[in-house]
């Protein structure tokens, strides 16, 4: 059987986990078991999508351009830092105004960690849009 069989079918069966999950979600009227199945099943799917990246990203790595690993290793180690940076960044402080319970100081750590990713992710991209817009004009003026 070829690789992309095997993808194929792997991705197939992912995917009637999925809708099956999805399903159950909506005919359980999104009781508590049911949203933690689906958030649980989403965590899974975006931490397999990641590790899966990175994994093929450095088998393919090492077959086509064993150079090419430092590289990303470095892109990785910066993905790292930025992740870390983040996370020291995050205050975890209560919510004001939260009439409920208040979530643990993880979950307040988690949620300041990725709305500080999240900011870093925006600051970033108008960043590359303005350096991408002044390197071009400067480019083709000469």
């Amino acid at each position: 059987m070829g690789y992309s069989k095997i993808v194929k079918i792997v991705l197939w069966v992912l995917m009637v986990i999925g809708i099956a999950i999805g399903v159950w979600g909506f005919v359980a009227d999104f009781n508590s078991a049911s949203v933690d199945a689906l958030l649980r099943w989403g965590y899974i799917m975006v931490i397999a999508g990641i590790a899966i990246a990175v994994l093929m990203g450095f088998i393919i790595a090492i077959i086509n351009n064993p150079k090419s690993l430092v590289k990303m290793l470095l892109a990785l180690v910066g993905c790292a830092i930025v992740v870390g940076v983040a996370y020291f960044l995050a205050s975890g402080d209560e919510l004001v105004g939260y009439i409920g319970t208040q979530p643990d100081a993880n979950t307040l750590k988690m949620t300041d960690t990725i709305l500080n990713l999240a900011y870093i992710a925006c600051g970033g991209a108008v960043l590359a849009i303005i350096f991408g817009a002044c390197f071009t004009a400067y480019r083709n003026s000469k």
